[in-house]
């Protein structure tokens, strides 16, 4: 994209929309502080008054927000923890199975359409990704695994190159990294687990490389369906221990000798 303003339009409300594309985009993400006003007018090639009026129509619209030392940044875009139905669902069980599979589907999507339309720089952050993925397998160290195992996802989503997609699954992932839904750390804390993870995130990133739609579509789909039933396979063994753990001392409410 042009880094002017199409001035077609009012040279305030172009200057504002243009930032919203960036946003749309995916160029322009939650939390990332923009340039210090000066600096940020020359690059769109408009005057400062107008850059401020553009930025007050979205600020009204609550897509810009200033800290406390004064920067501009794009505000939390979707990925609020704070929402009530949010926090009612991540505690929900069943909620947890019906994330994943609607990621099961959307995985498979966005995959089969990074395959097809990634970019060279799209390629070049997918491999930084992997090597990232495979630099934490060696180390075994889990967070930073899991780190850049939601990374090399969202780096997907990105060569799909579908915005409804990209902000959907970038909420998600928002959630995800944060534990909203489950934590997974809980899957690379098991060595047979990660195994399999690391062999999997192989096999999506070699049919993305290898433009290769109906492969990449497969593996991710293949990787969603292994992931939600280790889960499922974790929780179950945790809830069988729970259990144990009571009965040896009467649910902590029983009278023992």
């Amino acid at each position: 994209m042009d880094s002017r303003v199409n001035k077609g339009a009012s040279a305030a409300q172009a200057t504002a929309r243009h930032i919203e594309d960036l946003i749309l985009e995916g160029s322009l993400r939650s939390g990332d502080p923009l340039l210090p006003e000066r600096e940020m007018a020359l690059r769109l090639d408009v005057s400062r008054p107008t850059l401020r009026r553009g930025l007050k129509i979205l600020e009204d619209k609550g897509l810009i927000e200033t800290d406390a030392g004064g920067t501009r940044r794009i505000a939390p875009l979707a990925t609020s923890l704070t929402d009530p139905l949010i926090e009612l669902m991540s505690t929900g069980g069943r909620v947890i199975d019906d994330y994943l599979e609607l990621r099961g589907t959307l995985e498979g999507m966005a995959a089969g359409l990074a395959a097809t339309r990634a970019s060279d720089i799209d390629r070049q952050s997918l491999t930084r990704c992997v090597e990232r993925i495979e630099a934490a397998h060696e180390k075994a160290d889990a967070r930073d695994e899991a780190e850049a195992d939601v990374d090399l996802h969202l780096a997907i989503y990105e060569a799909s190159h579908n915005i409804v997609l990209l902000q959907i699954m970038r909420a998600l992932s928002g959630m995800l990294r944060e534990g909203v839904f489950h934590n997974r750390e809980k899957l690379y804390s098991r060595n047979e687990v990660r195994d399999v993870l690391r062999l999997q995130h192989r096999a999506i990133y070699d049919a993305v490389m290898a433009r290769d739609p109906v492969a990449a579509a497969r593996a991710a789909e293949d990787h969603m369906r292994y992931t939600r039933r280790a889960l499922n396979e974790i929780a179950a063994a945790e809830a069988r221990l729970d259990i144990s753990l009571r009965r040896i001392d009467g649910g902590n409410i029983a009278q023992r000798p």
